[in-house]
């Protein structure tokens, strides 16, 4: 099976219901790789999209109060004084990568390279599909579609 390869063929059926007029010769798709956190994750939530379903990249980091000032001194020079600081985020902690509703139902999608899940994503783990949820950890587009096959 070939992930990629089934993403491409949506984003070109795609783009021929978005752009009737164009000639498939002039028709081109977006390079997809799947070797990072970041390019599988796209392409995940490309193929939800494509298929007519609903996702959402979720980002759990907080971030960055800038609390410096640039100022002169007395002979003109400009300088940065003061620092800034992290605010944690406000998401449940080990929220997964991707939240998306797939025919009716909600699935949580964790994007794993070669890191595993923490002590507080096993807990949402746990938490979502105790309240009846789908949660899934994905490798590659290929371990994706098998498991969206499944659903």
């Amino acid at each position: 099976m070939n992930g990629l390869k089934t993403l491409r063929n949506l984003a070109l059926q795609d783009s021929k219901v978005r752009h009737p007029s164009l000639p498939d010769e002039c028709r081109s798709t977006r390079n997809y790789n799947d070797r990072t956190a970041n390019g599988l994750t796209q392409c995940i939530l490309d193929f939800l999209r494509f298929s007519g379903w609903q996702g959402e990249r979720i980002s759990v980091s907080g971030r960055y109060v800038d609390g410096s000032k640039i100022v002169k001194d007395c002979l003109g020079r400009t300088m940065k004084i003061g620092s800034g600081k992290w605010i944690p985020g406000s998401m449940t902690r080990g929220s997964a990568d991707i939240s998306a509703t797939i025919k009716g139902r909600s699935v949580k999608i964790e994007v794993k390279m070669k890191d595993k899940q923490s002590p507080d994503q096993k807990r949402y783990q746990q938490q979502v599909e105790a309240a009846g949820g789908i949660y899934i950890i994905v490798h590659s587009m290929d371990e994706f579609i098998e498991l969206y096959n499944k659903i």
